[in-house]
């Protein structure tokens, strides 16, 4: 049982889907650490997917990876990124893992025969998951309810809620209702008819909203939240304004400014007598709106029409050069459309370049050509997940001459496998939440470029992968100059590669790009913008 009174806040969506409720939840999230409380965000996904692990990117988005090996929902990268705390596998729950769950208790007898349903036993088994989370003594859980009020798979998280305010009393939890006002360009108007509709379906469900935050292009008139308050409920000053802004890191400072945070602790029955400090927040802002310096970062990947596939990624960027004061220009390119006769002209200008992870061949040889582009026209690359195999095998054709050298991933019967499977992975069958995952150590060669980046010899990052560095080839590579400067200390395994004789030609088999946070920027981020940067 929790020691402290654990206050939840429910955060719903509203008339359309990509409000951004991640963004919200993750602004309030810091708007309450700021203040003194322990808080953590968690996503419940109404899919039947178990985890997002198998979902293509152009589905779903990023799958980011907690430390302790959860494939989760983008939304969870936003909710580190903020906070600056980490997240676990609590912190992301799915349909499929509630149905999971409760059909494998059937299967165990735990249900004494009693006919199994959606309530009370699916919504008891979400409303477990909620509070679960109180047993790590939080002030505050924040949950994020995907999907929009209205949607058939949503209707059992709404119960569960409407449940779960009923059990725990008068002012230990709250809904915050996420809507859209639309802007009529013909009338000029901003309609609040959606927002009423969207607040009558959740009071059709049981639940009244207690504070209304509307996305919008247009500020707010006195008259549109009179209106919104007097027809869906909420106090006048519980209507929130959330405009467009021209960076997501903006929006906490937007909602302070309305005293959200203020709105929100006297719905909860808590005081504070201290404000939100954001002076570090505001000098992150400060410094990435106004740089010194520019630089233009290629990023290579697959999936680069969907940029949310690689959202980690491009956040990285962004707290890295906002911390060395340097507008990082991303060139988004789609690896099938690189060839050895294009390269020239597809990176003509560039300063920097990201071979970026990804699964399957497709686009393959295009991100061979762009490593090989790089290393012998010394434009600095960091390769992640992927893109470090990409980068052995490049070395491996055009340095070694092992033409023929390639992934098991790609060519199981390839007679060079310079990436060859791991063998715990051999006998894998399922693919969902079965590759090497989370967290594992790291121990880096003393004098390497990369124990000079972070500064020591041991190091944790995160992974999320199936194939790794054949050690078969490592005197080989290590003879014509690639240094392989990182290996797991239990497994062996090859964690990073670097070329001796180049600016900074770096790869690495795990995810520095799921560490990154506002206050933290990663260091190899830091480190290929510096090695990018023209004097």
């Amino acid at each position: 049982m929790s020691k402290k009174n654990t206050k939840y806040i429910f955060v719903t969506g509203g008339v359309t889907s990509s409000l951004g409720k991640g963004i919200v939840s993750a602004s309030l999230g810091l708007l309450l650490k700021s203040r003194g409380y322990k808080v953590t965000i968690q996503k419940l996904d109404p899919y039947i997917n178990i985890d997002p692990g198998t979902l293509n990117p152009y589905e779903h988005g990023e799958c980011y990876v907690t430390e302790d090996g959860a494939e989760t929902d983008l939304d969870l990268g936003h909710y580190e990124r903020f906070l600056n705390s980490p997240t676990y596998q609590n912190n992301n729950v799915t349909t499929g893992r509630i149905y999971q769950t409760v059909i494998e208790k059937e299967r165990r007898g735990d249900f004494l025969g009693k006919t199994v349903q959606v309530i009370p036993h699916i919504t008891n088994e979400i409303k477990r998951r909620i509070t679960i989370l109180a047993k790590e003594d939080y002030d505050i859980i924040i949950t994020e309810i995907g999907g929009t009020v209205g949607d058939i798979e949503s209707l059992p998280y709404i119960e569960s809620v409407r449940q779960l305010k009923w059990e725990l009393g008068e002012n230990n939890s709250m809904v915050i209702h996420l809507t859209l006002l639309p802007f009529l360009a013909s009338s000029g108007e901003l309609k609040t008819k959606p927002s009423q509709h969207s607040v009558r379906a959740l009071m059709e469900s049981g639940i009244m909203a207690d504070v209304l935050v509307c996305r919008t292009e247009h500020e707010l008139t006195k008259d549109i939240r009179a209106k919104l308050a007097q027809f869906c409920n909420v106090g006048l000053e519980n209507v929130i304004e959330c405009k467009d802004m021209s960076t997501i890191y903006e929006v906490p400072v937007y909602l302070q400014k309305q005293n959200f945070d203020d709105v929100v602790l006297k719905e909860l029955g808590l005081k504070s007598d201290k404000k939100a400090d954001l002076r570090d927040w505001n000098t992150f802002l400060k410094k990435y709106k106004n740089p010194k310096k520019a630089v233009e970062i290629a990023l290579v990947g697959k999936y680069v029409s969907l940029q949310d596939s690689y959202k980690s990624i491009a956040e990285a960027f962004i707290h890295a050069g906002a911390d060395l004061e340097t507008e990082v220009k991303l060139r988004w390119i789609y690896s099938g459309d690189i060839t050895k006769e294009n390269a020239s002209e597809i990176f003509k200008g560039i300063d920097g370049m990201l071979i970026a992870p990804g699964f399957g061949d497709r686009g393959i040889e295009g991100k061979v050509v762009a490593a090989q582009f790089a290393r012998t026209h010394n434009i600095p690359l960091l390769g992640i997940c992927l893109g470090m195999q990409i980068m052995t095998i490049e070395f491996a054709r055009n340095v070694l001459g092992l033409s023929a050298a390639n992934s098991m991933e790609f060519d199981v019967s390839t007679p060079e496998p310079v990436i060859s499977i791991m063998e715990e992975q051999k006998n894998v069958i399922d693919k969902g939440g079965t590759m090497r995952l989370g967290a594992w150590k790291c121990k880096l060669k003393p004098g390497s470029r990369l124990s000079e980046i972070y500064g020591t010899k041991d190091i944790s990052e995160r992974h999320r992968h199936r194939y790794e560095f054949n050690s078969e080839y490592q005197s080989a590579f290590e003879k014509h100059g690639m240094m392989l400067s990182g290996t797991n200390p239990d497994t062996e395994l090859a964690e990073t590669i670097e070329l001796k004789e180049h600016p900074f030609y770096i790869g690495v088999q795990y995810h520095p790009e799921y560490k990154s946070t506002v206050e933290k920027p990663h260091p190899l981020f830091k480190a290929l913008i510096k090695a990018a940067i023209k004097d």
